[in-house]
């Protein structure tokens, strides 16, 4: 998995986990048994985050695995048309690209089905394999609860974090997705064990709840910080987002829109959040502009196509401003 192109750099944005490709209805409000149509999509919770980046004019790698098929060819080729740099995904021979299919009942039951079996390839990620330098060097890199929820993913994911050295900004997104987890408590242990590496944590009020215990917001935000991290981001739906440091915090109510399809919304928030992060705005700025991307994308079907440039999110911004 390691890798160099000619003249290529540092990433801005470097990302690692999950991939796959999300075949989406084309009908909203259509159980799956009667859908009759999909659109085919770049898919996987890092993976968008990497694209979203992209979209904002930013370096940006993904560190995952694919099948050795058709589908992990599409990832390969998805990747390149959106501007992430791809020499960091490998084929695992004997794996398929995992598929994921929803459905959508807007405004907010979004059902999601995993086809990840016998194992997603992106679980099979390994430290040995890893680019180490490169992890280090990037000015922002990105990790996932999931990529903890299996072996050698585990590993690998524990070692580039801590191969940071606690660099800012190195986030772990709580993404927790029971389905990969034997417990909630499972899930837990392994996560508190990633954020004495991380420096930002990223999550709605279920995976707070998963890493320390509590849906409060408030709560939460102290004990993320509790545990080291330089800034906690609660996602609290329609309640707005809460963004806490040890020296200040800001609280963003959402950008009201019509919702669509509410999956992809939270990786467009991560992509403009690492955005604003090496901007260096304001946090209630940077915190802002993250949540406007996310409305963007809850009020389309797709999630990796629909990610925002920064133009089309900062005009969203300007119309709530006068409403």
């Amino acid at each position: 998995m390691t890798g160099q192109l000619d003249g290529a750099g540092v990433d801005e944005v470097l990302t690692m986990g999950r991939v796959g490709v999300d075949l989406y209805p084309l009908e909203p409000g259509v159980d799956l048994a009667s859908v009759g149509t999909f659109g085919r999509h770049l898919g996987g919770s890092p993976t968008n985050v990497a694209v979203a980046a992209a979209r904002h004019g930013r370096r940006a790698a993904v560190i995952t695995r694919t099948g050795d098929d058709p589908f992990g060819d599409f990832v390969h080729r998805a990747l390149r048309g959106f501007g992430v740099d791809d020499r960091y995904v490998s084929p695992v021979p004997g794996l398929p690209t995992p598929i994921t299919f929803c459905e959508m009942f807007p405004p907010d039951n979004f059902p999601l089905y995993f086809y990840r079996f016998p194992k997603a390839p992106d679980l099979e990620i390994r430290a040995s394999e890893l680019d180490a330098p490169a992890i280090a060097s990037a000015r922002v890199f990105w990790a996932t609860v999931t990529g903890l929820s299996a072996e050698p993913s585990r590993e690998a994911t524990l070692s580039a974090l801590r191969w940071r050295e606690r660099a800012h900004p190195t986030i772990l997104d709580l993404d927790y997705r029971p389905m990969f987890w034997e417990s909630a408590a499972q899930a837990r242990k392994w996560a508190r064990l990633a954020l004495e590496s991380a420096t930002v944590a990223v999550g709605n009020l279920d995976e707070c709840e998963m890493a320390v215990g509590t849906r409060d917001p408030d709560r939460a935000a102290d004990a993320l910080l509790a545990l080291g991290v330089e800034l906690a981001v609660v996602k609290q739906g329609p309640a707005g987002v809460l963004a806490r440091t040890p020296a200040g915090e800001a609280r963003v109510a959402p950008v009201p829109v019509t919702v669509v399809n509410g999956l992809g919304a939270g990786d467009a928030f991560g992509g403009a959040l690492c955005h604003g992060l090496l901007e260096s705005w304001d946090l209630r700025d940077v915190i802002s502009f993250a949540g406007a991307a996310g409305a963007i994308v809850a009020s389309r079907i797709a999630c990796s196509d629909a990610m925002p440039t920064t133009a089309e999110v900062t005009a969203v911004l300007k119309e709530a401003s006068r409403a």
